[in-house]
């Protein structure tokens, strides 16, 4: 091969632009019986780990809301023969990160180490005896339940925080989605209560774990095995009751802020459903677009009602919701809510145009590899995978599926699950 050729291929290589392509994802059981996920990745020596348990907030009864926020807490607060302290400084030592979260539906552990052999190994002991051997020190639990009662009563005091909680119930009255602590639920609560939810929700048969990062599959396979040896094998799963939808209604809050906080939305999408992309690729037109949306165009833009508007969906593992947000000025709240009931009520006759339909499909697929350029991001679309039992393709097939999605589809989508006589709305400072 010529001088002249190898330039002009070496030239080809550099300007032709490489396609992002989904990481490959492999799946396995434990022998204790927690489904696992793995995606090998060399690009850094890290190595991420989520481990979710079905032991979010719809698992809690209403006596006791706040549980499972509270449970989350604690389980990393306290191992055999380390107290806080101790697991912080290892941690420190090793560089190692520890982070958490609760959701209604899962309750998170996440960890982040260096792949390097002796700084994992130390991280990945003390992930151990955060799943295996949680101690909930009395001491640790009362000073925690203080923290809840005092951060729940400031957040009563907030608009955003008292606009959400009456959303949700509106959406779900009684549904374990609707439930929200109490200062009287917080404050009822004991330690034995923790110690009976966490053996009850933080089992095998309830976890699942995701692996993303520096490891081999036969490594990783070790690793998960000694996670999870030590985790009670029973109770099992326990499905979460399908919503009702509610009759629509609109709630007005008082409350001395200058701004109105509005929410509107009913429960619509679960995880898996086969509408998933036609809603998504329909929302990015009303809602979900940015200063290209219909809702940001008409209220913002037009009226200036508002700095932002929102709609999004929530999908869960039984019906999560649709949601459109603004905030306004109090006295504008009214014409504010009109004006984004008629933009709705628009998009739900007339869908979107061939022309918005293009701008979304182009967008959605143009951003998805942001959503896998890291192992963080990697991290956290395989353990939605894993936790809802999605497709091992489906973020191969994530933006086949966006561009196959048709005008009809998304009108017979939004069709079936944005009706408007199940819309709720709720309005805190408004008139």
């Amino acid at each position: 091969m010529t001088a002249c050729k190898c330039l002009l291929l070496l030239f080809l290589f550099l300007v032709t632009p490489v396609t992002s392509a989904a990481p490959p994802i492999e799946r396995w059981q434990t022998a204790s019986g927690v489904r696992v996920l793995f995606v090998e990745s060399h690009a850094l020596p890290i190595v991420d780990i989520q481990v979710d348990f079905a032991a979010g907030t719809a698992y809690e009864n209403f006596a006791q809301a706040g549980i499972a926020s509270l449970t989350r807490e604690l389980v990393e607060l306290g191992v055999a023969g380390m107290d806080e302290t101790q697991i912080a400084s290892r941690m420190a030592d090793v560089g190692a990160q520890l982070s958490g979260e609760v959701d209604r539906d899962r309750a998170s552990i996440i960890l982040r180490t260096l792949s390097m052999g002796d700084k994992r190994r130390v991280a990945f002991e003390l992930l151990r005896a955060i799943l295996s051997t949680p101690q909930f020190p009395a001491a640790v639990f009362e000073r925690e339940k203080a923290r809840s009662l005092a951060a729940l009563k400031e957040a009563l005091t907030r608009p955003e925080a008292l606009v959400k909680r009456a959303f949700w119930s509106a959406m779900y009255g009684s549904h374990p989605y609707g439930r929200h602590e109490t200062t009287e639920s917080l404050a009822t609560l004991e330690r034995a209560d923790v110690l009976a939810f966490h053996a009850a929700h933080y089992t095998a048969p309830r976890a699942r774990l995701a692996i993303v990062g520096d490891l081999s599959r036969a490594q990783a396979e070790a690793v998960a095995e000694e996670l999870t040896a030590a985790l009670a094998t029973s109770p099992g799963m326990t499905a979460i009751a399908v919503p009702e939808l509610p009759s629509s209604s609109e709630q007005r809050i008082a409350h001395p802020a200058v701004q109105a906080h509005l929410l509107l939305g009913l429960p619509a999408l679960k995880r898996g459903d086969p509408d998933f992309f036609p809603l998504i690729v329909g929302n990015y037109t009303l809602g979900g677009g940015g200063f290209v949306s219909r809702l940001m165009k008409a209220v913002r833009d037009q009226r200036g009602f508002a700095y932002s508007v929102h709609s999004h969906f929530q999908p869960l593992a039984q019906l999560g919701p649709f949601e459109i947000g603004l905030q306004t000025k109090k006295e504008q709240a009214q014409d504010a809510l009109a004006v984004t009931r008629e933009v709705l009520a628009s998009f739900l006759r007339e869908g979107p145009s061939d022309e918005e339909l293009l701008a979304a499909k182009q967008n959605l697929i143009g951003s998805f590899p942001l959503h896998l350029d890291s192992n963080r991001e990697i991290l956290r679309s395989v353990a939605v995978i894993g936790f809802y039992e999605l497709p091992l393709d489906y973020l191969d097939r994530y933006s086949d599926n966006i561009e196959e999605v048709t005008l009809s589809d998304i009108k017979a989508a939004f069709a079936r699950r944005v009706r408007p006589e199940h819309l709720v709305t709720v309005i805190v400072a408004g008139e």
